[in-house]
Formats: structure tokens, C-alpha cells, sequence
């Protein structure tokens, strides 16, 4: 009994772990502690003892006290009358104010803003605290604009227009005076440029850049898109000019300073609309019965030279923007698609990762070379899937896929198919090489993409499911093992000796709280992750759990959770490793048709190999910060493409039923996830009208006050498409009754908790 008391006596508190917390941070002021750091420190052993230490931190971030970077570490809060930070924009006026240092965020009204747009960096000064008000913060001065261009669709007046656009950063419209509005008619869509914002105003004044064309056109939209992240659309004439001047001729005395392996076997697999072809396997066996498997990309860097004209353009671009119906190559289409692309039949320069693998997979040896090549095929990951099939040499998984496949061959009987030999050998080495990268922890991470058909003017026709098969993993493992050889080759040096400069691609440990957050939300599906231990130990548990929820209704959204939970992967030339892939040293080497840093490694590996110094280490983290931030504006317009496609698709086709599945729930309403063809929308909150619902934050979901009825994550439903909202790429969704309404429950019905909305 006593022993009892005792544990009681010791439990851990929220007062007792905020009373520890400030007398640990006000002890040490300038010491920073990351998050599973405390959690000894207070004595948080269990989970719910460190979720209550992380709802301790964040309500002494909420009060000041303490701030954070976001990553899981705090520090005390030390503030001062004058800060610099982002200014947030809110189209009801609440603006805020967020400081570098992390701190909580401060309320700026719309009066004190200075005319600032969201994202831009700003210098505020406080404001005095009013008794039983929120702190607040006046801008005094907008240090950097993070955009002065915006897209939107032109209201011409009487000698005036404005532009009325959907983007948050904007909350008014923007005036162009006459003399600004160029060609731009009346209902055009149009990129305009801020030129200035008169004290005062509330409107700033802008001068028309570019007109777009009529909105619903496809390549309007496709460059609004473009132009909204500030993506180019178009290539400069005198970029192209240049590449029209260059030799796409290999002269004798080249082929002689490179490998020759123009006589081995040697082909591409890329998707079947794919023109850019910069990586091709070749494959020959030894007399000693080994294999030599050659990856071989290439080699931009021999005719786009540093500093020049087209390297300029390239390096501002930064990587090539696939939307869904096209590709903005960062190249001009001279070199991606003619002059650098591995074209079948023809002699091509190369720089090349050449291996030495036994029937184990394992490397024997390697070597990086120069190279020219002459791939003998080009195939489509299709073709190459259908000879896997035909041959038996595909996995279990990938049969088991709907869809058609080709008949098996008998047992034992001769290889069929186009370099079958060399196909089925090379999937059998990258399985070898993939199951042993799962076994070192590598996490798998193999979501469905919904991909569409479009016809001749851009409109979508059909959606299908884009699914990684062996074809897809055959390539994708000797790519990883191209680009790990590489980095280990500068990375790893001798003891006492400082690695060369190298742009890596880097990817962080999860983010503890974060890890914490993800095993409270799956522990109400009845799973469970690792949270603490070795890298490895954790990596092996979040691959469990994508093993334990297959297949089950919370699979996506399980998925969608643990990728949250990881860090995005970056370039930097300060290693920490690849966790996602477990591999200590990893960079990007097997794309520079279409990402800048390939072609940044592809130059220093040469000049590493010609014994020059190393590159300025400073001016490559620059060009690693902005190869990153363009990477994920690429992504974001392609996620942009994909939902205006969506909405497109789906307008097609209003007042039409079908079954759907619940992928989110918020106090708004129901996001479903349509089963046929993956488009997403919503069901208002509005729209259900049958009950009052109550959101459950807590086991996110929608729960009905009067009949108990619950809508949850996976749930099937059936919705019919209510409407489509082209300009803001949004789809509405309206349930349609079962004929199987619930009757009122005969008692009260309790009291719900979390946030309520009335339809």
C-alpha cells in the first residue's frame, strides 16, 4: 500500500511539469533543450507523461515565456520593443506577426500594417498592452517583399480596372490605373505587379505584366498556375538562341579521352510520355561470371559551361516543373530533349557510375567515368513490367494489381522479350539491393498517385492510378545506389582529413514531438511506434506500421500522418545522411537534365578527379537553399495542376453519384476522397442537415447530437457532386441519403465536447 502512495506521490502533474519547466529555463537563460532532451530531465518515462510535458511546452510558448524553432527545441523567450519577422495576412484583418525567434505570433491590425503582404519580412515595434487584451504590433518598416506579382482576373471600369485574385497574401483588391492596363480587356486573366502603395490607400497600385488570356482556357490556367508561384512559363529568346548554337557533335578526339561502351548492351526506361531520357542501364557478364551493370547519365555539364547564358537560366530555375499536362523544362528543349537526352541509336556523352556485383548484389568494386554510350532501346516502364510478368520475375504485389497481365510462361521455359536476359538479371539484383536498404531501416513510403487523361485541348478525360511496380523499382535502386557511390566517394576520407565541398541530399530525424503526436493518433486504431531508441529502431517501427494498417479503412490517413511526421529532404553541403533511406551519405547525381544540383555535383566530381581544391563551400550552401525552395514551389504547383484537373474533371460531371470515402475531417465538414477516380472535396457542415454534429477533435470525427450518427476516417459514403469551383480549385460534395436514416435516440443525448458548428 505504501509503495502505491509513493508512485502517486511521484506522478508527474501538468502544475508540477510546468512549475519544473520554468525553474529549469529561468536556471539556464541561454541554454537551448530539445524536446527528448526534458523528457528525462522532468522524469517522463511513458507516453503520457511526455504528451503532457509537450502540452506543458507549448502552453508556455502560448504565454511567452518560452519559444521554439519549430523543430523541437526551446529556449527562454527574451523579447524586445523592436523585432523582425514574417508578417501573416488574413483576409479578416487579424494579421499577424511571426518573429524569427519563434515566440508565439503577435495580432497587427489591419491599420498598423503598413500595406505589408503575407509572407513579407517585416520590422515591428510593440505596442503597449492594453488590460485584458491581446498583445499587438505596429510594422514600421517592410525590409523584403515576398511578392510584388500577383494572378488574378482583370474588372475594367470607366478608365481604371482592378484585380480580383484568390490569393491569400492579398486581402483587397489592387488598382491599375489606365495607363497600366495594357491589352488587358475585361475578364482576362493577368499577372500584375505592385508599383507602389500611397499612405492611406486601401488599395495598392498596380501596372499589368502580362495578360494570360480568357479564364477555363487550359494554358490560361496552366500559366496562372505557373505565374501564382512565381514559376516562369515562358523561356527567354536569347536562353534558346544559345542552345541553337551549340555542337551537338562528338568528335573523334572526345571519344578517345572517354570509356567506350557504345558496343554494350545498354537501353532507357522512363515513363511512356518522357522525352528528357537522362539515365540508361547497361548490363554485360564477365568472364570471372560476375556482372558489370553501368548507370550512365548525362553528362549536361560538357555542354552547359558554368556562368554562361543557358547555366544561368538553369541555375535561376532550378529543377524542370511537371504539371499534368505538360513540363517546363529547366533546360531549353534543345539540350533536354535532343542534344543531352539519351536517345536510342544514337552516340551520346555520358558521365558514368560503372559496378562490379556478384549474384548477391553485393559490390565488388566501382568506378566513375566518362563515358559514351548508344542505347540499343528505349522502353517504357510498361514494356519492361509486361516482360517481368511474361518471364515470372515480377513480385507477388505487383500480380496481384488490377488491371491486365500478360501470360505467364511455363515453368522453366526460355526467356521472351527484348533483352529479357538482361531485364530479369537487373531486377534481380535491384531486389537484392532493396531488401537489404529495409533490412539497414530504409522506410517505405509507396503511395498512389492519381494521374489524368487529357485530350487534345488539355481537358481531363479519364483518371488512373500511377502505382511504383518492379519496372519503377528495377531503375529507382540502381539511381540510389549511383547516387550514394558518389557521395561516399567525396564524403568518406581518411581520418585527421576535411571532406571536400559537396552539395548532399540530406534528410532529418523525425521530429520527436512530432513522433509523440503520430503514436497518440494511430494508438486509436489500435497501432503503435516506436518513439524513442536507436535510428534504426524507430525507422523499422514506422515501416510496421505501414505494414500493420495495410489494407485497413485508416491506411491513407495513417500514411498521411507518419509522412507529416517526417523532415523534408534538402540539399545542403553539410552532411547529416538520408534517413528516409538510411544511408549515412547520399546526394543527387542521375537527373541534370532536370535538377540544377545534379549538374552543381556533376562539375565538382570532375574537378575533384582533375585534383582541384575544393569548391567555396558558402557559395554552394547558397545554391543548395534556393535548389530546395524551388523544389518545393515546383511541388506545390504540381499539387495545384492536379486539383485544378480534379475540379475540372469532376465539373464534368454535376448532379452525379458515387461512392466515396471519408480521407478528413475537420469542424468545417468532411473531406471525401471519391473511390473511382481519387478526387477530393467536401461535405460542408452546412449540408448535413439530418442532425446537429459536433466535431471530435479528438478521434477526428463528426458525431451527431440528436441520433449519435458518427462520420469518421475510412467511413464509406456515397456523395453526389454539389459543385465545382474552378477559381479556387474547390469541389463540393453533398451526402445522398441510404434510406437507412437514423431514428432519435429515446434518452437525452450527453453534452459533446471540442468545437461545434450549426448548419
Amino acid at each position: 500500500m505504501a509503495k502505491k502512495n509513493k508512485e502517486k506521490a511521484t506522478r508527474l502533474t501538468k502544475k508540477t511539469a510546468l512549475k519544473q519547466l520554468l525553474e529549469l529555463f529561468e536556471s539556464n537563460p541561454g541554454t537551448t533543450y530539445e524536446v527528448k532532451d526534458l523528457f528525462p530531465i522532468l522524469k517522463a518515462k511513458n507516453h503520457p507523461a511526455k504528451m503532457l510535458v509537450m502540452d506543458a511546452l507549448q502552453e508556455l510558448v502560448l504565454d511567452d515565456y518560452l519559444t521554439t524553432d519549430g523543430k523541437g527545441r526551446y529556449t527562454s523567450a527574451t523579447r524586445s520593443n523592436v523585432m523582425e519577422g514574417t508578417f501573416r495576412r488574413k483576409r479578416n484583418g487579424r494579421n499577424s506577426f511571426v518573429p524569427d525567434d519563434g515566440g508565439k505570433s503577435i495580432l497587427v491590425c489591419e491599420r498598423n500594417s503598413l500595406g505589408a503582404l503575407d509572407g513579407d519580412r517585416v520590422r515591428v515595434t510593440m505596442l503597449a498592452r492594453r488590460q485584458g487584451h491581446t498583445r499587438e504590433a505596429e510594422v514600421t518598416e517592410i525590409i523584403k517583399r515576398a511578392h510584388d506579382q500577383f494572378v488574378g482576373t482583370v474588372q475594367v471600369e470607366r478608365g481604371y480596372g482592378f484585380l480580383v485574385s484568390e490569393s491569400r497574401a492579398l486581402a483587397t483588391d489592387i488598382f491599375i490605373p489606365k495607363e497600366n492596363l495594357g491589352a488587358a480587356k475585361n475578364g482576362d486573366k493577368a499577372v500584375v505587379k505592385i508599383t507602389e502603395w500611397p499612405k492611406g490607400s486601401k488599395s495598392p497600385v498596380g501596372k499589368v505584366i502580362d495578360v494570360l488570356g480568357r479564364p477555363g482556357d487550359n494554358q490560361t490556367e496552366m500559366h496562372a498556375i505557373l505565374a501564382e508561384y512565381g514559376l516562369p512559363y515562358k523561356y527567354p529568346q536569347s536562353v534558346e538562341r544559345a542552345a541553337e548554337r551549340l555542337d551537338p557533335g562528338i568528335t573523334p578526339e572526345e571519344i578517345a579521352r572517354r570509356e567506350d561502351f557504345r558496343s554494350v548492351t545498354t537501353f532507357t526506361i522512363d515513363p511512356h510520355d518522357a522525352k528528357d531520357f537522362d539515365d540508361a542501364l547497361s548490363l554485360r557478364k564477365l568472364s570471372d561470371g560476375t556482372w558489370e551493370v553501368g548507370v550512365h547519365i548525362a553528362d549536361v555539364s560538357h555542354y552547359v559551361q558554368e556562368g554562361d547564358i543557358i547555366d544561368r537560366e538553369a541555375q535561376k530555375r532550378a529543377t524542370s516543373v511537371y504539371l499534368v499536362d505538360r513540363t517546363i523544362p529547366m533546360l531549353p528543349e534543345r539540350l533536354c530533349n535532343f542534344i543531352c537526352s539519351l536517345r536510342p541509336d544514337e552516340e551520346k556523352l555520358a558521365y558514368s557510375t560503372i559496378f562490379k556485383m556478384n549474384a548477391r548484389g553485393e559490390v565488388l568494386s566501382w568506378h566513375l567515368a566518362h563515358t559514351v554510350i548508344k542505347s540499343d532501346r528505349r522502353f517504357t516502364y510498361e514494356e519492361v513490367q509486361a516482360i517481368l510478368e511474361r518471364n515470372r520475375a515480377a513480385s507477388e504485389e505487383d500480380l496481384a494489381l488490377p488491371g491486365e497481365h500478360p501470360e505467364p510462361l511455363p515453368e522453366g521455359a526460355p526467356l521472351e522479350g527484348e533483352y529479357a536476359e538482361e531485364l530479369v538479371t537487373l531486377n534481380r539484383l535491384a531486389k537484392l539491393l532493396r531488401q537489404k536498404r529495409f533490412k539497414n531501416g530504409a522506410i517505405g513510403f509507396d503511395r498512389a498517385e492519381v494521374r489524368f487523361e487529357i485530350d487534345e485541348k488539355g481537358h481531363p478525360v479519364s483518371t488512373y492510378v500511377k502505382v511504383a511496380k518492379d519496372a519503377n523499382k528495377l531503375v529507382e535502386e540502381f539511381m540510389l545506389l549511383a547516387n550514394r557511390s558518389v557521395a561516399e566517394m567525396i564524403g568518406i576520407v581518411p581520418k585527421g582529413k576535411k571532406p571536400k565541398t559537396l552539395p548532399y541530399r540530406i534528410h532529418d530525424v523525425p521530429d520527436p514531438e512530432k513522433l509523440e503526436k503520430l503514436s497518440a493518433f494511430v494508438a486509436r486504431f489500435g497501432l503503435k511506434v516506436r518513439t524513442d531508441g536507436s535510428k534504426t529502431e524507430v525507422s523499422k517501427s514506422l515501416n510496421r506500421l505501414l505494414a500493420d494498417v495495410k489494407g485497413r479503412k485508416e491506411e491513407n490517413v495513417v500514411e498521411m500522418v507518419a509522412l507529416r511526421a517526417m523532415m523534408k529532404a534538402r540539399y545542403s553541403v553539410h552532411n547529416i545522411g538520408h534517413y528516409g533511406l538510411m544511408f549515412q551519405y547520399y546526394t543527387h547525381f542521375t537527373s541534370p537534365i532536370r535538377r540544377y544540383p545534379d549538374t552543381m555535383v556533376h562539375r565538382l566530381l570532375t574537378r575533384y578527379a582533375e585534383g582541384g581544391r575544393s569548391a567555396n563551400a558558402e557559395k554552394y550552401e547558397d545554391l543548395c537553399e534556393h535548389s530546395s525552395a524551388m523544389e518545393q514551389l515546383a511541388a506545390t504547383a504540381e499539387r495545384a495542376s492536379i486539383k485544378y484537373k480534379q475540379v475540372e474533371f469532376m465539373a464534368d460531371r454535376l448532379g452525379q453519384e458515387f461512392d466515396g470515402t471519408v480521407s478528413g475531417v475537420t469542424e468545417f465538414g468532411l473531406y471525401v476522397e471519391v473511390d473511382e477516380n481519387k478526387c477530393e472535396g467536401m461535405v460542408p457542415l452546412r449540408q448535413l442537415l439530418d442532425d446537429y454534429y459536433e466535431f471530435d477533435e479528438r478521434n477526428f470525427c463528426l458525431v451527431g447530437r440528436r441520433y449519435h450518427k458518427r462520420y469518421g476516417l475510412g467511413d464509406k459514403v456515397r456523395i453526389r457532386v454539389d459543385r465545382a469551383n474552378m477559381e479556387k480549385r474547390q469541389l463540393d460534395f453533398v451526402l445522398v441519403n441510404d434510406g437507412d436514416a437514423p431514428k432519435p435516440a429515446p434518452a437525452a443525448a450527453p453534452k459533446g465536447k471540442g468545437k461545434r458548428k450549426r448548419f
